[in-house]
């Protein structure tokens, strides 16, 4: 089979759609406590609005201009989005499922029912109206639909009310057009759950039910048919022409203000909706049937999670984290002495962020230190670099951050924060025309002695103290001269006029990533074909881009063995017959997400480790600025390749591995039955303070089988030890 052959490859948003459903999985585990199942529940849910609001948008934009792009694996628009309609609507069907037959039912067991308008006892009702005159009523606003009154334009994800009703005197009629719409948005700005009175524990409305119980308060004259709530997404995606912008932070801004008003891709709506009703908002929204997803249950699942707030019971919710400080660290009065002296490693959230803060803080406050650099790409509202940064501006440093201002989602903080910097004296520039910066770094600059010292972070995951505790990254301080000229070039070419120099030790996107990577797939390639032990093992988000794809089934077909953590995205398609016998594709969907890239080439002490901020796609090979670290400390190295990698690949609890068909299975135990959980055993580690322990052999002692063993025999082995070889 030639590597160019489609059916090699897997197609990207059903891949997606498969980890989503990976996600909905840990909601469906019983031995889970109560409010970390709904958690992943509505994980599940928010992921999907914006899997809706950016690739099903895309999609639907491609067919809209007569694009016929095929996917990797060659589907068209027209077909990637019927596929995907027919998994998501099973998806969502059991989202609902699980809903209604299991987590409501929990949530009742443990006195937290939430009633439907029906179930009210008469005490309820007398409370539940009082709260809706009172509090309710005057914040909403009936919107009629008729020639006079157009369908209002509703707000991207928006909860609201959809109103039949006929003037009171006349005989019900059911045909179309006899009836009158109307719309009632449910306030924002109101908390979605109403407390009502109970005996013991709590009770609780969804605000829509008590507007849905009450909505003929709003039209007097007119008698309530039928009420349904429903839920708009719409395409999300910004559209900005940075070349032709003059002022390319006001025009993000317009843009901001302007997205509400992208098409609608999608309608929720509830099940008991009356189908004349399903046809009056199709046609006002201009979709189709298919994009229509019927639920028996509450929208926006993401909401119920404020429930956990009312709930101190201990057994509903997992053991609070309290990341470690690292021994090097926890006395330390200067973070920058440590440094200076040598390499130091964190791994969030089971090592804490707060060093990372430090680092800044200390910098700002330090006398002797010069100038800041920094990117920044997402970032909290109240973040405390941000803060850090502005001092270090008032005390007189010069302080350069870059903040990306295209940052999915994050648009409107980063804003914030760039016109507070601005505002303070920091120079803030927005990065290179066309490209995203997506890599994580901090440039300290001060002065010691008669000379100039440079101090470096690198980050896998963003400068986020909130994410910092939910997603598992990487952090590494380092003053190592070649790393900081590296460091120090990328700065000027993102602030200035700068040509991308001869890297010494960094590997960046666009320039040249892509081809350091390509050049290491190939370098085990040729080993194994001398037969020399080879291996490649790799940790990323996603798997998407092709050419990549292709170098590592060369590999598997030249006898590496490849092992891969991929959380989400995987289009490699791992298993075929004489193109990938070699290659294991291991996913972990556990309480934390998976977020690190850690890449290693070769077998024991001659290994290889490189960390970074990009995962293996076509954006951050070509449109994205991203930065591949080497890691020089013996020490570090060998945690990361026992710790990260070796665990991942361990895990038999909360992995899962994927097949050639596409789907997934969970990962076999290992021989001895033992079971790996690899997120429980770091959790476990940072509380005592040491490293996570597991079976060996670990990955950094590991021989690769034999290049001329057989490709069978080879996935026997790798799956037997759990570790690849």
């Amino acid at each position: 089979m030639e590597l160019t052959d489609r059916q090699l490859f897997i197609n990207r948003q059903l891949s997606w759609l498969a980890f989503n459903d990976r996600v909905l999985g840990e909601a469906r585990q019983p031995n889970l406590p109560l409010h970390e199942r709904l958690k992943f529940l509505a994980i599940s849910s928010s992921n999907l609005d914006e899997f809706f609001m950016v690739r099903v948008a895309g999609l639907l934009q491609q067919l809209q201009s007569g694009v016929a792009e095929l996917s990797v694996d060659g589907m068209p628009p027209l077909e990637q989005l019927q596929a995907i309609s027919d998994r998501t609507h099973v998806l969502v069907a059991e989202q609902y499922r699980l809903w209604a037959r299991e987590l409501l039912p929990l949530l009742a067991a443990n006195g937290l029912p939430l009633l439907s308008r029906t179930e009210l006892t008469a005490e309820q009702k007398t409370a539940a109206r009082a709260h809706f005159m009172q509090q309710v009523f005057p914040a909403l606003t009936p919107l009629a639909v008729d020639p006079g009154h157009p369908f209002p334009h509703l707000r991207n994800k928006s909860l609201n009310l959809a109103v039949l009703l006929r003037r009171e005197g006349r005989r019900r009629k059911k045909e179309l057009g006899e009836s009158s719409l109307a719309v009632v948005q449910v306030p924002q700005v109101l908390p979605r759950l109403v407390h009502l009175p109970v005996v013991s524990g709590h009770a609780f409305l969804f605000l829509e039910e008590l507007i849905a119980l009450h909505v003929g308060e709003l039209f007097p004259g007119y008698a309530v048919e039928s009420t349904a709530c429903f839920r708009v997404t719409r395409n999300w995606d910004l559209n900005v022409d940075e070349e032709e912008s003059e002022d390319l932070l006001s025009t993000i801004q317009q843009e901001l203000r302007r997205r509400d008003r992208g098409a609608a891709v999608r309608l929720e709506l509830d099940s008991h909706a009356p189908a004349v009703l399903e046809t009056l908002l199709v046609n006002s929204l201009k979709l189709t049937p298919a994009q229509v997803y019927r639920v028996s249950g509450p929208l926006q699942l993401q909401d119920v999670t404020a429930i956990a707030e009312l709930d101190p019971r201990l057994e509903n919710r997992v053991e609070p984290l309290v990341p470690a400080t690292p021994v090097a660290l926890r006395d330390a009065d200067s973070i920058l002495q440590v440094v200076g002296q040598k390499d130091i490693l964190l791994h969030h959230p089971y090592e804490s962020f707060d060093p990372v803060v430090r680092f800044l803080e200390e910098a700002a406050d330090d006398p002797n230190v010069l100038a800041i650099k920094q990117t920044l790409y997402r970032t909290t509202i109240d973040s405390p670099i941000g803060r850090a940064l502005v001092r270090a501006s008032e005390n007189g440093k010069q302080v350069a951050v870059l903040v990306e201002l295209k940052a999915r989602l994050d648009e409107a903080n980063n804003i914030a924060w760039a016109r507070r910097m601005e505002e303070n004296g920091v120079h803030v520039v927005y990065g290179l025309i066309g490209l995203k910066t997506h890599c994580k770094v901090t440039l300290v600059v001060r002065r010691e002695g008669q000379g100039i010292r440079r101090y470096v972070h690198l980050g896998t995951g963003n400068y986020n103290p909130q994410t910092a505790r939910l997603y598992t990254d990487l952090s590494l301080f380092t003053a190592r001269p070649e790393i900081a000229d590296d460091v120090s070039s990328l700065f000027n070419l993102l602030t200035g006029y700068s040509t991308a120099p001869a890297w010494k030790r960094l590997a960046v996107a666009p320039m040249n990533l892509a081809a350091k990577v390509l050049e290491l797939i190939e370098r085990e390639t040729a080993k194994a074909k001398k037969g020399e032990p080879a291996r490649i093992a790799a940790k990323f988000n996603s798997l998407v881009d092709p050419a990549t794809i292709r170098a590592l089934y060369a590999a598997s077909q030249a006898g590496v063995d490849v092992e891969l953590l991929v959380r989400g995205i995987c289009c490699l398609r791992p298993g075929v017959p004489g193109v990938s016998d070699r290659i294991r594709v291991t996913s972990v969907v556990d309480r934390f997400l998976e977020h690190s890239r850690v890449f290693a080439f070769g077998v024991g002490a001659q290994t290889e480790l490189w960390l970074s901020s990009a995962d293996w796609m076509p954006r951050n090979f070509q449109r994205r600025v991203e930065v591949m670290w080497p890691v020089d400390d013996p020490a570090i190295k060998a945690r990361v390749l026992d710790e990260v990698l070796g665990l991942g690949f361990k895990d038999n609890v909360k992995a899962r591995q994927l097949q050639v068909d596409g789907t997934y299975a969970p990962a076999p135990l290992a021989l001895d039955g033992q079971t790996v959980r690899s997120q429980a055993l770091q959790l476990e580690a940072a509380r005592r303070g040491s490293e996570p322990k597991a079976t060996e052999p670990i990955l950094r002692h590991a021989a690769a089988p034999q290049a001329d063993k057989a490709p069978e025999t080879a996935a026997r082995a790798t799956t037997s030890t759990g570790t690849g070889g």
